[in-house]
């Protein structure tokens, strides 16, 4: 999952981003509204973190102009003021639920889990369960199996194995899945997401009969069951 951080709280923005990493999320983290506008417009995302009060433009402002232009991505508010107004405000101008500070990590991912499923809902995919033949994926525990079969997982390996869940059948190209699963300021090797297949592919398919992870060539790859 990927998601956009806007927090002009530079240590702040550090200890979410951290956070979220953590917790298997890819995160592009930013310091102003306008960059927050900018990168919500160029980029799909998972959800949205952005605190109200920023320069440049503030969230409210921010989200009224990314709906205006059409934007779905799910919003979650940060902000210090607490008046039913306010909440009001940010409700009214596009932002799908409101977190006030100071905040617990574990309401902020429960928060964004709602919000995620919610948008999984709405475009027909409704359960936290991910099944392609014998593998399945509970995007809630992050606990993945093949048969009886328990598959440990990192974070960046979960997030790619998802999104070929969520695609199943489909041709998914390395740039998507890139896009999907790192930020804008990686700068790690150009292969990794063929590096990241081949782990998948030792954990999940090696000692199987039927294989499910599929590299369609000059594509990319296809999670199906044949």
């Amino acid at each position: 999952m990927r998601l956009l951080l806007a927090e002009d709280e530079v240590k702040l923005n550090g200890i979410i981003k951290k956070a979220l990493e953590v917790s298997g999320y890819a995160v592009d983290a930013v310091f102003d509204g306008k960059s927050a506008l900018e990168y919500l417009e160029s980029t799909h995302y998972d959800a949205a973190v952005l605190d109200v009060m920023m320069p440049l433009l503030d969230g409210f402002e921010v989200v009224r102009r990314y709906r205006a232009s059409g934007g779905e991505c799910p919003v979650l508010f940060l902000t210090a003021r607490d008046a039913v107004a306010d909440r009001v405000t940010g409700l009214d101008s596009g932002g799908d639920d409101y977190l006030v500070k100071p905040f617990s990590f574990d309401e902020l991912f429960a928060r964004l889990r709602v919000l995620i499923r919610r948008t999984a809902s709405n475009s027909g995919k409704t359960s936290n369960i991910l099944s392609v033949g014998t593998l399945s994926l509970d995007r809630a525990s992050m606990r993945v199996k093949r048969g009886d079969r328990d598959i440990e997982l990192s974070s960046k390996e979960f997030a790619i194995l998802e999104y070929l869940m969520l695609n199943a059948g489909s041709v998914l190209t390395r740039e998507s899945i890139r896009s999907h699963v790192w930020t804008y300021d990686y700068e790690g090797e150009s292969n990794m997401v063929d590096v990241y297949i081949r782990f998948l592919r030792k954990k999940i398919d090696d000692d199987e009969n039927v294989k499910l992870i599929h590299t369609v060539r000059g594509a990319g790859y296809c999670l199906k069951e044949e």
